[in-house]
């Protein structure tokens, strides 16, 4: 019986999607549940299982195309892998050896595969059961090529992603390269630019002094990861402080629609995560219900599924309002830009030690500076000052969030 293997229904923001990697080839013999095809959207990578046991008998949407929802992409013999095993060719002695780190890839393993031009097959795993991991891959990825390989031309121009790690750059050589943007990175762009054409968006500044978070940080963090099985970080503090300012100041936690402001009565935090291909926003639900144990196994868990690709596209969608953190890359100052549609966002930066004037006295403290990008067509300076200035409180003086 021949099984038609189909594109997932895609939800309504997603308009589309384009076949990433084949990991199957017609003739190939494949078990349910197996993945035969990575899909890449432009919010995440989803992967298309085999709904029967049996052979793939052919490709119908090639690497690169664009697909639909329910859109055919190949079709299956169901059962055929049992008659069609004996017919193929014996095997030489080494080739029922496996490759080590051959089977069973990672999402993010096969991703750097697809886009490096790495077999996995070649590269030695450092895994349990010699699988490869990602940071094998990476590791081949920056391994000089060998001395035998002829030297690329001068002018060279790589047109694929392949081909840039493929290339060899002579010393002093001009050479370019030419990648097409991956679906997540242009639809970052295309927020981005919606976002800068859409929205009136000012910034405003504060720092707060983070003695006292990190003061219940020093003194309780072993006893905290003992009991909830996580680290303590400053991002959960952030997330309570935020989701209480926005309770005080409900237009900044609203949204626009045409002509009408929707108020939110319930608080979604997004926290932005850095990956490989670009920054993603999973969403935290309901934070006012959370305890700082729930917000950092939620962010913990968000930020192994990003690494590893395994968000799912409901985790990106919704939100009320978002934190993102650019001080883990040493960021002193910036101005973040509001993600759509939503009205405002919070950044974090790093923290330093600077001199400050308490009570009289010039005392040296951990300080960071926060800013709050805002939407002004609907949040005035004056709500979005305050805000800020609720969420300095709020961390400056702990206590606050544990009293509501």
């Amino acid at each position: 019986m021949t099984v038609e293997v189909k594109v997932p229904i895609l939800p309504e923001s997603v308009a589309d999607a384009i076949i990433a990697t084949w990991h199957k080839k017609p003739g190939d013999a494949v078990k349910r549940e197996e993945n035969l095809v990575d899909l890449e959207t432009d919010k995440v990578v989803l992967e298309v299982p085999s709904p029967v046991d049996g052979v793939l008998v052919s490709i119908v949407k090639q690497t690169g195309d664009s697909v639909t929802s329910q859109e055919l992409i190949a079709t299956i013999q169901e059962g055929a892998a049992v008659v069609a095993a004996p017919a193929a060719a014996t095997p030489s002695p080494e080739s029922r050896v496996p490759s080590p780190g051959s089977q069973d890839q990672a999402p993010s393993v096969r991703r750097i595969a697809a886009e490096t031009g790495i077999d996995p097959a070649t590269v030695a795993g450092t895994g349990r059961g010699d699988r490869v991991t990602k940071e094998d891959m990476l590791k081949a990825q920056s391994a000089p090529a060998p001395a035998a390989a002829p030297a690329a031309p001068s002018k060279a121009v790589a047109t694929t992603a392949a081909a840039s790690t493929a290339i060899s750059v002579p010393a002093g050589a001009r050479t370019e390269q030419r990648v097409p943007m991956t679906r997540l990175r242009a639809r970052i762009a295309e927020r981005m630019m919606q976002s800068k054409n859409s929205i009136a968006m000012l910034t405003s500044f504060n720092e707060i002094n983070m003695k006292p978070v990190m003061d219940i940080r020093k003194k309780y963090a072993e006893t905290f990861e003992k009991v909830h099985g996580i680290k303590l970080g400053f991002m959960s503090f952030f997330v309570k402080a935020c989701t209480e300012a926005l309770k005080l100041h409900p237009i900044v936690n609203a949204s626009v629609d045409g002509n009408d402001v929707i108020y939110h009565a319930y608080q979604d935090i997004g926290v932005a995560v850095a990956t490989e291909k670009g920054l993603v926003v999973p969403i935290l639900r309901n934070t006012d219900t959370m305890s700082l144990a729930d917000v950092e196994k939620g962010i913990g868990g968000f930020a192994k599924q990003a690494r590893e690709g395994g968000l799912q596209l409901e985790d990106l969608q919704g939100g009320t309002f978002t934190i993102t953190n650019g001080g883990t890359f040493g960021s002193l100052f910036s101005t973040p830009i509001v993600n759509p549609p939503q009205s405002a966002i919070l950044g974090m930066h790093a923290i330093k030690e600077r001199a400050v004037v308490e009570d009289g006295q010039v005392v040296a403290r951990p300080m960071m500076y926060v800013a709050i990008s805002y939407d002004h067509r609907i949040i005035d300076g004056k709500d979005a000052v305050l805000f800020l200035v609720a969420v300095k409180n709020f961390l400056e003086d702990p206590v606050r969030l544990m009293l509501h």
